[in-house]
């Protein structure tokens, strides 16, 4: 893993990679240096900086890797495909590049599709499966784009063709400071102006909105995919979902989407966007889940499936 200087903001703990994988470059960071690995996987309108309070608790006793899909942060922007299958693949491909073994798995928020379809096709890849504030399409997720019930209006915004490109640019630190973690957080300060600034350098960047649009659409072009796949294949490993402000919502897609076992976590007096808001909990059930499907074990090596079950 050849290292690199960071395009922007950075802690300590980590050093940045770049991986050239299925067509596009990938932008991750890693910490750690024993134990089992952990992939962790943002979600909307996120980058990799949103782990950058659960890195160093989970780097304690594992390896942790945190990347950009196609599209965000600092990974690459190019004409391609951007849909949740594509980001599925990029995802299999940087977990042999890394060349740790199998990875415990989190997604958080829109990142679930792709992390579900990967874990799902490449079973040999993964450890176990974390969704945070995650859903799918078909099982519920298209929902949230129904503004009349309930629903949020930049769902189908960025899953209409090309109209975020139009609208956008020149906007990202608007939409972001004063619309999008005003009405998807609750804890106070929880995200600084600094924060802002680094989520807003890396959308501001030319395509930056590519990927964001990429996975909305792939809510609505699903067409029954997703769940053909969970019928299908259904996650073997042992399932985490944890959830503050979404009614269940990721427990009950995960529950129909897993044929093992799952444990549901809810944490209360928090909101949507939970690695940001509570690093602390949202590490801590990490963790306890980790250990469980290690076995106790610290070489974190992978217990018999039947045991997590």
């Amino acid at each position: 893993m050849t290292v690199i200087t960071p395009a922007g903001a950075t802690i300590p703990e980590v050093t940045h990679h770049r991986a050239d994988v299925n067509g596009a470059q990938l932008h991750y960071v890693s910490a750690g240096a024993s134990g089992s690995p952990v992939l962790l996987i943002h979600g909307w309108p996120e980058t990799w900086w949103a782990f950058r309070r659960v890195i160093p608790l989970l780097a304690a006793t594992h390896r942790v890797f945190a990347v950009d899909l196609r599209g965000f942060g600092d990974s690459s922007t190019a004409d391609g495909g951007y849909d949740a299958a594509v980001c599925a693949e990029d995802i299999h491909h940087l977990v042999q590049h890394l060349g740790v073994g199998p990875v415990h798995v989190l997604c958080q928020d829109l990142s679930g599709g792709p992390g579900f379809r990967f874990a799902a096709t490449h079973p040999a890849g993964v450890l176990s499966f974390t969704a945070v504030e995650a859903a799918l399409a078909g099982f519920g997720l298209e929902l949230l784009a129904d503004v009349a019930h309930g629903g949020f209006w930049h769902v189908g915004f960025f899953a209409a063709p090309g109209i975020p490109e139009i609208l956008l640019p020149g906007h990202e630190r608007q939409l972001l400071a004063d619309w999008a973690y005003p009405v998807m957080t609750v804890v106070k300060d929880a995200i600084t102006d600094g924060d802002i600034d680094e989520f807003t350098r890396t959308f501001a960047r030319p395509n930056g909105w590519r990927g964001s649009a990429g996975l909305y659409q792939s809510i609505f072009t699903d067409d029954g995919r997703t769940r053909e796949l969970a019928e299908s294949q259904p996650l073997a490993v042992p399932v985490l979902t944890v959830e503050a402000v979404h009614a269940r919502l990721t427990e009950q897609t995960f529950r129909q989407a897993a044929a093992g076992k799952v444990t549901s976590v809810r944490l209360e007096g928090v909101g949507h966007l939970i690695a940001q808001e509570a690093p602390e909990a949202l590490s801590a059930a990490i963790l306890e889940f980790t250990e469980q499907v290690d076995g106790g074990d610290p070489a974190g090596r992978q217990v018999p499936a039947s045991a997590g079950r």
